[in-house]
């Protein structure tokens, strides 16, 4: 096993406000928070995403940077990147 393979993220585990841990294939977080930063107004978005014109670059830059996503009051979203053992 290579060494860049131990540092894949293809995988991770989702913390939500009332819902059970999930883990998310790279492809389904980036279409989860696609569609939640989609449906959201700019001004509602963190201040370092509304410099960011591109939607798919946005979803690219909070995967890449942050582990979470400011909510309504009293919930939350965060992501992990998990390694699945073989």
């Amino acid at each position: 096993m290579g060494a860049a393979s131990m540092y894949s993220e293809d995988h991770y585990v989702v913390l939500e406000t009332n819902q059970p841990e999930q883990i998310l294939t790279a492809e389904e977080l980036f279409a989860k928070l696609r569609a939640i930063v989609e449906s959201r107004a700019i001004e509602e978005l963190p201040r370092d995403l509304q410099k960011i014109d591109d939607l798919d670059d946005r979803v690219r830059y909070l995967i890449a940077n942050t582990c979470d996503l400011d909510m309504n009051p009293g919930e939350f979203l965060q992501w992990y990147a998990i390694r699945l053992e073989k």
